[in-house]
Order: structure tokens, then C-alpha cells, then sequence
């Protein structure tokens, strides 16, 4: 006999489902048993008849029971996998998810300095003018009239001359990384900045891709050590985690290494709009004749790390290889995403950002270090690499090491990260990241983190 309690939270339909598919998968139903009959099972439950017969009819089309001309419904004989006696352990990303008081090692964006307005309001001219084109499929390359703005922005900005077909969208570099990765093939040795982005090695490695890491000299890339390498990248405009940035002699260098057959530069141009004295520096794109670099760069840093938007740049005789061996991929950021962002660039929205968070950011960096300069940690701190880009070099006069100056600022609600930890050989030198940083915190900051330097035992 079936009996079964009911509730409101569901249609009795569904419930009466559940309830004998969940008898089957836990064999309390035994395979070629006869069911009752619609009506009898209907007076037995005190449902009705057609709620017996639409739940009969659900389970009858997943398979879970067959039927018999003019004799019923039977229970299906099913290849059941065996239970597990103890619960099988969730899969949890190892990722750290504290929230610090003092964060010195955070690249996001102060949500008081997004431009929120605008964004709404470009975003309602979208959906009230685009409606057809955000509709249509997209291609590989992302929407035309984003390419556009890109295009004319690096024209104005950044002296970059392109068409709009020689630039691809993504949803993050590591996205535009892999494409160019299939793009060149696996024969390839790469040649990493050392210390660098630690994401792109796990990217690379993730991929099988050979790679040697490439150490610094004070004017970046050491030109010596990449002999073996075919393809390199850099960030000339503002290395991370050093700060360097690379002289005009040492690119016209790298032009020329990069001019050899079957050699590219990768261009990670990080930090660019961010340059604090002076204009930027002339891309390598910009100045590279012989079309063997590629450009790259993001909004995440000029508007928000979680605006998963970026944008590579091909030279033309890559960019005809590309099309014709990746035009199968879709671009995947969203139409509208990139519609908002065109009209946010077109409409002059993104420079008057940029020069506003220039301005911010100066401030801030000026006042990290006049406090700095009146703190009781002057003693003991240098500063390093400050005219570009959102971080700065603190080398700390100290005995303990990093690991262990570390560990007691995230007891003091502190997060700091070292140059050692991208694979730097020296110590005591610390990344200050001051983007997401409130000024009214700051001189209490600098107070625990001396503290935390003079604490010796």
C-alpha cells in the first residue's frame, strides 16, 4: 500500500511524483511490481483521479515505469549505481576570502569613486536604442561599435594607430592569453618577467606551454638571458610587481629582438593611464615597425576589477592568421556590456573618469607618503618606484622576515604582500596597492605596521 502525507508548498501532482520516484531510486518499489490502479490509489490518497494519472503519465515518459494494455502500470527495472555508505566531500576553491581593515595588497576600486550615475544612465540609452543589436549573434572579435571606441580612445590617448579589425575583446586577459596561445601552437618558448604575474605562469603551465622566467635588470627585461625564447611578455609601461619602467633604449632593444623571424612581444601595457609624472610612454605597439607585437590591456584598473572586459591588439599579418584558424569562438562578454561601455567611452564619460581617478590617485599616493614621512616608520622605510601605476616599493629596514612580518600584520587586521612572494631573492621590500585604500585609516595604518616591525620576539 502507497501512502503519502502532503503539503501546500507543492501541487499534489508533483508531490505524488516525487514521492513514488524517490520509492524507486531507494528500491522501497522492486523492479515489474504492479502499481495501484489511477482510481484506487486516488480514493486511498483522497486525491483525485487526474492527479494520480498526471503524475502516472510523468513517470511513464522519464522511464521510471512501463504499462500494460488493459492490466496497469509497473515499476522499471533500473541499473541503479550503488549508494554511498558516507557523504563525499564538496570541492572548495582554496581562495581567501578575509576581509582586512588595512588591505595594502588589494587592486579593487573604491565603490565611492564608480561613476554610478553615468553608468545607469548610459545603460538605459542602451536598452532603449540598441535593442535590435543586442540581439544579434556575436563573432570572435566583440561588438564593432566597442572595437570603435577602443580604437578611437588608443588614438587620441595612446598614440596607437589601428583598425577596429585588429582588436579582439575578452573576458579577462587570461581569456585573450589562451586564444593567443592556440593562436601560435605549443612549439614555443616563452619568456616571463621574473618576479611577474604569478597567473600567468599557472596559466601557461595549465596549457603544457614551455617558459623560462627572464630576470630584471634596473631598465626591465634582462636581454641577455633570452637567447632560447620566441615570444615575450612584458609590461613596459609599469612592471608588477617592481614598478620599473622600461627606457625608450631598452624597447628599441626588444623592437629589434622581436624583428627576428618567427620572434613576438606580448605587451602587456598594465597601469598605463596611471603614470603620475608626465604622459605615458610610447607603447611598444606604437613604436614596432616590423608588426611583431601584440597589445594588451583592460578596464579593470581604469574602471573596476569586476568590469571583466579587455582588449588585445594584433599586428595585421597576425591578426589574418587569427581569424582564419579561431573565428569559430564566440566573444564572451555580453552585447550589452560592451554597447555600455562603447557609449561610456564614446560619449567622453571614460576620460573625464580617468583624468577624476588621476587626480584621486595622486592625492591619495601624496598623502600616503606625507604620512609616511611623519610617521615613526620613516625610520625604518625607503620608498621605491612611486611615479607610476597604483603601487609603490616599501623596503623596511628589519630582522625578521617576510613570512613572519606577514603573518603578524593579518593578527593586526593587516594584508601586505612582499616582493619575495612573486619570486623576487630579496627581502624586506613590501607592495604597498593603495587604490582601495581610505585615506582616514591610513595613519593608523602605518602605526600597527611599525609596531609590527619593532616586535622582535
Amino acid at each position: 500500500m502507497l501512502t503519502y502525507t502532503f503539503n501546500n508548498q507543492d501541487t499534489l501532482t508533483n508531490q505524488l511524483y516525487h514521492f513514488i520516484k524517490e520509492d524507486i531510486l531507494n528500491s522501497l518499489l522492486k523492479p515489474h511490481t504492479q502499481l495501484p490502479s489511477k482510481r484506487s490509489l486516488a480514493k486511498q490518497l483522497n486525491i483525485s483521479t487526474i492527479t494520480v494519472e498526471n503524475a502516472y503519465m510523468q513517470l511513464l515518459s522519464e522511464g521510471f515505469i512501463y504499462s500494460k494494455n488493459r492490466i496497469g502500470y509497473f515499476i522499471s527495472e533500473l541499473d541503479l549505481p550503488d549508494k554511498h555508505n558516507h557523504p563525499i566531500p564538496l570541492f572548495h576553491l582554496d581562495k581567501n576570502d578575509n576581509t582586512y581593515l588595512y588591505d595594502l595588497s588589494s587592486n579593487r576600486t573604491n565603490s565611492d569613486n564608480f561613476p554610478f550615475s553615468s553608468w545607469a544612465k548610459i545603460t538605459r540609452k542602451v536598452l532603449n536604442n540598441y535593442k535590435d543589436q543586442l540581439m544579434i549573434p556575436g563573432n570572435i572579435q566583440g561588438s564593432q561599435i566597442l572595437r570603435e571606441a577602443i580604437r578611437d580612445h588608443l588614438r587620441d590617448y595612446r598614440d596607437i594607430h589601428v583598425s577596429s579589425d585588429q582588436i579582439i575583446i575578452g573576458s579577462g586577459t587570461e581569456y585573450l592569453y589562451s586564444l593567443l596561445i592556440q593562436l601560435f601552437g605549443y612549439d614555443h618558448i616563452y619568456g616571463l618577467e621574473a618576479p611577474g604575474y604569478t597567473k600567468i605562469q599557472s596559466l601557461y603551465e595549465s596549457h603544457h606551454i614551455h617558459y623560462e622566467q627572464i630576470s630584471l635588470d634596473k631598465n626591465g627585461l634582462d636581454l641577455k638571458q633570452i637567447h632560447r625564447t620566441t615570444i615575450l611578455h612584458v609590461t613596459p609601461s609599469h612592471h608588477f610587481p617592481t614598478g620599473i619602467t622600461m627606457p625608450i633604449k631598452r624597447r628599441y632593444e626588444l623592437i629589434k629582438w622581436a624583428g627576428q623571424k618567427n620572434h613576438y612581444i606580448i605587451e602587456d601595457d598594465y597601469d598605463s593611464e596611471f603614470r603620475m609624472n608626465g604622459k605615458p610612454l610610447a607603447s611598444l605597439f606604437s613604436l614596432d615597425n616590423n608588426e611583431k607585437t601584440i597589445y594588451m590591456n583592460t578596464f579593470t584598473k581604469s574602471l573596476t576589477s569586476t568590469i571583466r572586459i579587455s582588449y588585445m591588439i594584433l599586428p595585421p599579418s597576425l591578426a589574418s592568421s587569427f581569424f582564419h584558424k579561431l573565428s569559430f569562438y564566440t566573444c564572451p562578454v555580453s552585447h550589452f556590456d560592451q554597447y555600455t561601455l562603447a557609449l561610456f567611452i564614446k560619449e567622453g564619460y571614460f576620460e573625464k573618469h580617468i583624468n577624476r581617478m588621476r587626480n584621486i590617485y595622486r592625492h591619495k599616493r601624496d598623502f600616503l607618503f606625507k604620512c609616511i614621512a611623519q610617521s615613526p616608520l620613516s625610520k625604518i622605510a625607503h620608498i621605491k618606484e612611486e611615479n607610476a601605476g597604483l603601487h609603490f616599493l616599501l623596503e623596511l629596514d628589519i630582522e625578521i622576515d617576510d613570512h613572519t612580518l606577514i603573518k603578524r600584520a593579518h593578527h593586526f587586521n593587516i594584508n601586505i604582500q612582499s616582493l619575495s612572494h612573486y619570486g623576487a631573492k630579496t627581502q624586506h621590500v613590501f607592495i604597498i596597492n593603495y587604490s582601495s585604500l581610505k585615506e582616514e585609516i591610513i595613519p593608523s595604518c602605518l602605526e600597527k605596521l611599525y609596531q609590527i616591525c619593532m616586535n622582535n620576539s
